[in-house]
């Protein structure tokens, strides 16, 4: 599909990685209708921090991805949907599940439905590489068996068989998108790189982290959403389910140990029980294959771990940005 003067929705638009490629979507010519949470504040969350130019370019529709009429509205007039609008914290949906089966397969259902029934020409469907659980074997490639180790992947395991569901079933043009670990500017807290990054430039010389052996392939967010864009774009990708991975892991240790060393080499690490997850649930290993969306999409990263931290950090140091974050507050 050409995306330039395609009006396309994107669920989620108010979060990190939905923020960057609406960002991504406007540089390619689109009409960006922006799906967020409805909220009495009139926040659009992370859009509200754009350039007063591109808020300008957007249609923004508040609303909630669990109710089907706000949904159905919003994809309307839509040419194609990104949807990423989902609860995506893990230990969030150990003690509350049910509002992850609401949002994330519920939600993901409404979208489909609409989809279907208004004849949209294109949807992308955000699924995560925690469905694949602890590697079985590496790299994970898309034919990899999925394991639900936190109801959070169990949930997204749902949404996804929902979505092969209406391309099998109603031949909707639907496409399952598999990020990797990605992170970047505006990302959570609740996230390790965040995480780190804030306590040391808010002063903190004992860093309070979970886990440090298991490793991760981190995609820098700008590959990510050019990840989206590429798949879109393709008249390749329909019914497919595609990773978006760097084929490179890290394992959260040395993430650390590169991070302090950039910021505050004096500093040192403590175990927080609470940032550690069940041990049945913790994913121990995740690197990715990215050889489908290399010959589907023709995407490859252009960001090195090394470069995409690099900007991450950057931003973090401004001070309207980590203002933003309370470092010393366990974020679930």
């Amino acid at each position: 599909m050409n995306l330039k003067g395609k009006k396309v929705l994107v669920t989620g638009a108010d979060g990190f990685i939905g923020s960057h490629l609406v960002e991504e979507l406007l540089a390619e010519g689109c009409r960006v209708k922006a799906f967020v949470y409805y909220n009495s504040f009139n926040s659009w969350g992370w859009l509200d921090s754009l350039p007063k130019e591109k808020k300008a370019l957007l249609e923004v529709f508040p609303g909630d991805i669990r109710d089907p009429n706000g949904v159905r509205k919003a994809v309307g007039d839509c040419d194609a949907v990104f949807h990423l609008a989902a609860l995506i914290a893990i230990p969030f949906s150990y003690h509350s599940p049910d509002s992850y089966v609401d949002t994330n397969i519920k939600g993901t259902l409404n979208v489909l439905q609409a989809a279907r029934d208004l004849k949209t020409r294109k949807v992308l469907v955000t699924s995560t590489s925690e469905v694949y659980g602890t590697a079985q074997y590496v790299p994970i490639d898309e034919k990899h068996p999925f394991q639900g180790q936190s109801p959070y992947s169990a949930t997204k395991i749902g949404a996804d068989r929902l979505a092969e569901s209406y391309y099998r079933s109603f031949d909707l043009p639907v496409t399952i998108v598999r990020p990797f670990n990605t992170f970047g500017p505006r990302q959570s807290a609740r996230a390790v790189i965040p995480t780190i990054i804030t306590q040391l430039l808010c002063g903190q010389k004992k860093l309070k982290l979970g886990a440090l052996a298991p490793t991760r392939d981190f995609v820098y967010v700008k590959d990510t959403v050019r990840g989206f864009v590429a798949i879109a774009k393709s008249d390749r990708t329909r019914g497919q389910e595609i990773n978006i991975a760097t084929g490179k892991e890290i394992s959260v240790g040395d993430v650390v140990r590169k991070i302090i060393a950039l910021i505050n080499p004096a500093a040192v690490l403590t175990a927080d029980k609470q940032r550690v997850r069940p041990a049945k649930s913790e994913v121990e290993r995740l690197l990715g294959d990215n050889t489908k969306i290399r010959k589907l999409a023709g995407w490859k990263p252009g960001f090195s771990f090394e470069q995409g931290l690099g900007e991450t950090i950057e931003w973090f140091r401004r001070p309207e940005n980590l203002a933003r974050y309370k470092s010393d507050i366990y974020n679930l």
